[in-house]
């Protein structure tokens, strides 16, 4: 019995340390650890950053990632208005559909619908890029391990050349952070990619925080409501917790111990 129960003993740590293993290579290089204005008990969204973060997917991202989950309306929650929120559905065509006549159409996009893919599908988006389609990026915040971090990793990640020793698969690019370090994607951001309407100065490390901060938001729009809904929950559990003590206090004041 004691035989067994050290060779039970060995193998569960033999297990443990393969498992620990396959995640680390799983997940590949853990990325550096970014301060975000998310972050912590009282941390929001910067709203000026989010809007230049959609203004990088609009231009560079989306033309090639799909945002399933993103209807035009909800660029409210980063600070657009109504008209503005038209002006942007308008410059998209949708399917819609059929018609009296049994036929699917095209119309100018409304702020209910959602984000137009680039592809009609997820074949004609391998075809298109190598045999690879392209992510869809609507949780790609909580999709990946280290979320935000990970994402900004990614895109700052990229080396020219690949390190000596590596061998790299036709059509593939080194990416320090990607978990097998060949990743199908080139460098989507250059720096200037855009030209942000508030005036600042597009940098690759700005463009690539600011679409960070953006599918982030895409990821936890929720986010703020849920840490104001924590806070309130806390105060009721102080005061609830002050005034049981009272009573505790009122009630037992006059008996002794």
């Amino acid at each position: 019995m004691r035989k067994f129960a050290l060779t039970a003993i060995a193998a569960a740590f033999a297990l443990t340390a393969f498992a620990n293993n396959s995640s680390k290579a799983s997940e590949g290089v853990v990325p550096p650890d970014m301060e975000w204005s998310w972050e912590g008990l009282f941390g929001t969204y910067d709203r000026a950053q989010l809007q230049r973060g959609f203004q990088v997917f609009k231009n560079v991202c989306a033309s090639c990632h799909s945002m399933h989950y993103l209807a035009f309306r909800n660029l409210e929650g980063i600070g657009f208005n109504e008209d503005q929120i038209k002006a942007i559905a308008s410059e998209y065509e949708v399917e819609d559909g059929p018609n009296d006549d049994g036929e699917m159409f095209t119309r100018s996009a409304k702020p209910s619908d959602r984000f137009p893919s680039p592809f009609p599908n997820a074949k004609a988006a391998a075809a298109s890029n190598g045999g690879a389609a392209p992510p869809d990026l609507s949780l790609m915040a909580k999709a990946r391990p280290h979320g935000p971090d990970y994402i900004h990793a990614l895109l700052t990640g990229y080396e020219e050349e690949a390190p000596e020793g590596v061998e790299m698969a036709e059509g593939k690019h080194y990416n320090h952070y990607f978990p097998s370090h060949q990743i199908s994607m080139p460098p989507p951001l250059y720096g200037d990619d855009v030209e942000y309407t508030d005036g600042t100065e597009a940098t690759v490390d700005q463009e690539v925080q600011d679409v960070t901060a953006f599918l982030n938001w895409i990821a936890e729009p929720e986010l703020e409501a849920r840490k104001a809904m924590g806070m309130k929950v806390l105060l009721f559990l102080i005061v609830l917790t002050a005034m049981l003590y009272a009573v505790k206090r009122k009630i037992w004041a006059k008996i002794e111990h």
